[in-house]
């Protein structure tokens, strides 16, 4: 006994709590029977560990009980730090870097076995961060912590918890993302911009854009499938044309190591305003996953079903009729993966299918056209008569191969195929000419392509390392939009319920084929240690086609074409290390972007050819400088960013082509903070602030671009905090603000009014699983999102209101 008494003096205070508490956990999870670490077995081997989120000194004491490797510590080194959440197989030396990879600390073996924590060195903090943030598919460079532009990265336990508390992609990257407009509520990404650009979405480095835009790119996949996100804003010449205001990489999610792991999610939804059986929701998500020798397997499934959505005041919100919408629709996601290591080398097979399918008895009422556009809001109307509703249906192919060692270069390679359909609701265009026709339209894709990558290192004599990324890539793509004509006559006889096909499909945009060839080189220089240069150059070749077809509305005979495009652009970018935990950074970059084709070929007036001015392509120069720091407690950054396009984007007005492109110009500023108060209470928001504007060709004053593309002031803002290790409470809200400047200058129909939300979430862990209740909107604010605001089709049937009160319930478990 006084052997034992001296050995525990002989113990500093932290690491005799931390041995206790490893003893007590021990005891309950093994019933009595301790268990004694075998340190140079124990670390190298694999083990099921689960570790909730929390304080990084709860986790280190998860680790210990459950791998049985005691890590010792000081108080003051882990205060106000905190890790994620870990489930599944890990071999424990390797979970305990991801434990420590944000904290500053690294591990060092003593010579018994067990860790004790140190602050890293600098050398050694970035190439373990280089770890975590290296975007799978990604062309930037090394690590997204040292671009010269910023990024914004979303982990599976962020999209997890968002959500719980708002549905879809789209509107978790509005509520995260600073620079990126709030979601329309909508099945449309359109006024969805990133600094009032479009964005180029990647799955898996798979394009989800198509030459003829229509806006649902971010659409394609379920939350539940995703393991994170990486937004990088501002134009990028290594990589192809659809850049102009930056690339969403979405990287599906990955299998756990080891034996067979199944993770079941069940979840359910109503609206708050309205408590009937057409307010209920339902998804389920399975997977399973796992390792055997070099071979490693993931499968996902999620079956859903949205129905009605309810205002504020408990009304059902009516169709959006221009663009469709996420109500009233089942929707089947499923995921496969198939990975084989052998050497440095490693083969991937990725399958994905997305089918999702509209199924309601409602249509936004045309009654309401009667009245002047915003004097009243769109009201449903039951008894929709309509065979084909709106749909989607994305497959994706995508087979990967990666070698580490190839003549002293690192390749990645990747070959895709992906066919994607997508319908629109019917919308009445008997008032405008380029429809002349009740019609609803449905976009069919095919396309395929690779891209091949190289990282190079041309020299490393010290005091300067460069590395060369470099590489090509093609895309072939066949797109058309067809549209199924319905009975005028039948429809107003109806009430605007009834559609009866007259003709199953008439050309509306004729089949583009578009072939893209791109060769780039990104050169990096690291001339000292405080110092990062990165200048690289893309050529993009491009060759577009179409067949003689006739115009949908007017019945123009327009003789097809081949249109060739040839375009140099360049990126620079340089990072100033001012000290451990604060950068700054400047940034340079082009972006190729050709036009909407397939909108100029559907408006197209007599005589159009391939010698029309608007189909010439666009160069968007963008530009930002910034700062950013992260400190033991406090992560913040600030940009400034400014973009100019000689060729802007094609200007419409009641469905026709209302002038000729313009220059176009972008300036804004965004911001964003986190800070961790203690262990337990945390807290941060993001600031956006832009303004648009575009030359006007009539002479005079430069005009505002418009509100779906220049949104208003964002701003968001949460506060998270754990009352116990197995509960946790998040509060968000998003303000966004008014806009008059496009209003007054005869650009807008509307004036943009405000509008605050304001999200809860509850997650409380438990041994048998994860409960999450979820309640969106939570003061039941009574609003329009920007898109509902404007307008869409121009009349009252798009005068659409947001969602009142929902409440989300989700129960998660492994086994």
């Amino acid at each position: 006994m006084k052997k034992q008494h001296a050995f525990w003096n002989k113990l500093k205070p932290l690491n005799r709590h931390l041995l206790a508490a490893s003893i007590v956990s021990n005891i309950v999870l093994t019933g009595g029977v301790m268990i004694t670490p075998a340190y140079a077995q124990t670390a190298l081997q694999q083990q099921r560990i689960t570790i909730a989120a929390g304080s990084l000194e709860s986790a280190l004491i998860q680790f210990s009980v459950q791998s049985g490797i005691t890590v010792s510590f000081t108080p003051d080194i882990v205060k106000g730090q905190t890790a994620a959440e870990y489930t599944g197989s890990y071999v424990p030396e390797e979970l305990l870097s991801k434990l420590l990879v944000a904290s500053g600390l690294q591990s060092k073996q003593l010579e018994n076995g067990s860790y004790t924590l140190v602050k890293r060195l600098q050398q050694a903090q970035a190439s373990v961060e280089l770890e975590t943030v290296t975007v799978t598919s990604s062309r930037f460079g090394r690590t997204m912590d040292t671009l010269s532009r910023s990024v914004t990265t979303i982990d599976k336990t962020a999209i997890k918890q968002q959500q719980e508390m708002s549905g879809n992609v789209a509107e978790i990257l509005g509520k995260l993302v600073p620079g990126m407009a709030p979601s329309s509520g909508t099945l449309s990404n359109s006024s969805q911009t990133l600094r009032g650009r479009k964005v180029l979405v990647l799955i898996d480095g798979v394009p989800m854009n198509t030459n003829r835009n229509v806006s649902r790119d971010l659409f394609n996949l379920t939350a539940s499938s995703i393991e994170s996100i990486e937004v990088v804003r501002g134009g990028s010449s290594v990589y192809g044309g659809g850049a102009a205001g930056g690339i969403i990489h979405i990287n599906t999610v990955k299998g756990e190591a080891g034996p067979a792991s199944f993770e079941t999610s069940l979840s359910g939804g109503s609206s708050l305003t309205q408590l009937d059986s057409d307010s209920l929701s339902g998804r389920l998500d399975q997977k399973v996953s796992g390792k055997q020798g070099a071979v490693d397997y993931l499968l996902s499934f999620s079956g859903e079903r949205v129905q009605s959505f309810y205002d504020a005041d408990g009304a059902r919100i009516a169709p959006e009729p221009s663009q469709g919408d996420l109500m009233d629709t089942d929707s089947l996601d499923l995921l496969g993966k198939l990975g084989y290591d052998f050497g440095d080398q490693r083969l991937q097979l990725t399958a994905s299918f997305l089918d999702a399918e509209q199924d309601t008895d409602f249509i936004s009422d045309p009654a309401v056209r009667a009245f002047p556009p915003g004097d009243v809001q769109a009201r449903s109307l039951k008894g929709l008569q309509l065979d084909d509703q709106t749909d989607r249906q994305n497959l994706i192919l995508n087979l990967d191969y990666s070698k580490q060692d190839l003549f002293g270069s690192t390749l990645n390679s990747q070959i895709y195929y992906r066919d994607y359909e997508t319908r629109f609701s019917p919308f009445d265009g008997r008032p405008f000419g380029s429809w002349n026709n009740l019609a609803q339209t449905f976009l069919e894709s095919e396309v395929y392509g690779g891209r091949l990558t190289f990282d190079t290192p041309l020299f490393d004599m010290a005091p300067v390392d460069a590395t060369l990324l470099w590489g090509a890539d093609f895309n072939h793509e066949e797109t058309a939009q067809p549209a199924t004509l319905f009975d005028g006559d039948a429809f107003d006889s109806s009430g605007g319920t009834h559609f009866i096909v007259t003709d199953s499909e008439r050309t509306f945009v004729p089949e583009i084929k578009t072939e893209s060839y791109g060769v780039f080189g990104q050169l990096e220089l690291f001339p000292a240690d405080w110092l990062i240069l990165r200048g690289g150059v893309r050529h993009e070749w491009v060759d577009v086609s179409f067949s003689d077809y006739t115009t949908l509305g007017q019945g123009n005979s327009i003789e097809g074409g081949e249109l060739d495009y040839s375009e140099t652009s360049y990126n620079f970018g340089a990072v100033v290390t001012l000290s451990e935990s604060i950068d700054v950074y400047a940034d340079f970059s082009q972006a190729f972007e050709l036009p909407d084709i397939g909108l100029l070929l559907r408006l197209a007036p007599a005589g159009f050819n391939v010698d029309n001015p608007n189909l010439d392509p666009n160069i968007t120069d963008s530009y930002e400088i910034g700062i950013r720091g992260t400190g033991r407690k406090l992560s913040a950054s600030l940009a400034g960013f400014y973009s100019e396009s000689d060729k802007g984007r094609i200007f419409i007005e009641n469905f026709s082509v209302a002038q000729d492109r313009s220059r176009e110009q972008i300036y804004g500023v965004e911001a964003a903070m986190d800070y961790s108060v203690n262990d337990r209470l945390s807290l941060g928001g993001t600031f956006t602030w832009l303004k648009g504007e575009r030359e006007n060709p009539s002479g005079g004053s430069d005009l505002a671009l418009d509100s779906l593309r220049i949104p208003p002031l964002k701003l968001t803002g949460y506060l998270q905090y754990s009352p116990y290790e197995w509960w946790n409470v998040r509060l968000q809200a998003l303000y966004s603000g008014h806009r008059n400047d496009a209003f007054d200058d005869g650009v807008d129909r509307l004036e943009v009014d405000n509008y605050t939300t304001v999200d809860l979430l509850n997650t409380l862990n438990g041994r048998m699983g994860t409960l999450n209740v979820g309640i969106e909107n939570l003061l039941n604010n009574d609003y329009q999102t920007v898109f509902g605001q404007l307008l869409r089709d121009g009349q009252n049937t798009s005068n659409i209101p947001a969602r009142g009160a929902m409440l989300r319930v989700s129960y998660s478990f492994q086994w």
